[in-house]
């Protein structure tokens, strides 16, 4: 019998170790477990309102489409500023609302690009977001110091985005897009060990599942970012 792999034989050190870790996988299947209904309601969702011309004229044909556009990014402002003060529910809520509300914009791409060029880039990214995350998880390099440079990368994306606006030029658009697929998938690495070294042992279980939502949240967008300029980089457009 291997004395050190049963728990009757194990010493107090190794048995601590040995909940930790299930603790810490229970922890991270929920986030996951969240991340994945998050983006299946987006899917649902996207494939409804590009289904229906009435939606998307009341939607895209109105002044509502900045509400669309807008409470996305409200919302999580609003969830990392009160998540303390919130209950389990509430914020469960709130990240199924944000979900919907992604998926009435994704709906847009839906209709921009053909529906095997979207399902072929979903499978990349859902392969590479599969990698890269598995590597923030396992890997024991500290990652931090990669973190403010890609915050740096991603607040330069957007004011490239918002100067494009303007300029609508499309190298500028090309180089973008390249770049946004290197910043989330380093991005996916970062945050993925960012969120399991948030894990503690000691945490109650409403902490414990506020974190999971919050896990989930910051994940859901990597994908979702990952996937649309993967989706501008490789997607095949129907007017072409």
């Amino acid at each position: 019998m291997a004395f050190g792999t049963d728990r009757r034989y194990m010493s107090r050190a190794q048995a601590e170790a040995a909940g930790i870790d299930v603790g810490l996988r229970q922890y991270m299947l929920g986030v996951y477990n969240y991340m994945a209904s998050g983006l299946a309601l987006t899917g649902i969702v996207a494939m409804l309102v590009a289904s229906s011309p009435v939606l998307l004229q009341a939607i895209f044909g109105t002044p509502l489409q900045w509400v669309v556009l807008l409470a996305p990014v409200v919302l999580v402002f609003y969830l990392a500023a009160r998540i303390d003060r919130m209950s389990v529910a509430s914020a469960q809520a709130l990240f199924w609302v944000y979900a919907g509300l992604m998926g009435v914009m994704m709906s847009a791409y839906l209709l921009r690009y053909t529906g095997v060029s979207v399902a072929r880039v979903f499978f990349i990214t859902a392969a590479s977001f599969g990698g890269l995350s598995l590597y923030g998880y396992t890997t024991k390099k500290d990652l931090s110091g990669f973190g403010s440079f890609l915050i740096m990368g991603l607040w330069g994306l957007i004011i490239a985005g918002v100067v494009n606006m303007f300029l609508a030029s499309t190298m500028l658009h090309f180089v973008m897009s390249a770049v946004g697929v290197l910043l989330f998938a380093g991005l996916t690495a970062y945050d993925t060990q960012k969120i399991k070294e948030m894990y503690w042992e000691g945490d109650g279980s409403e902490i414990a599942a506020k974190k999971s939502v919050m896990g989930a949240l910051t994940l859901y967008m990597d994908f979702i970012n990952l996937f649309i300029f993967l989706l501008q980089f490789m997607g095949v457009r129907r007017d072409d």
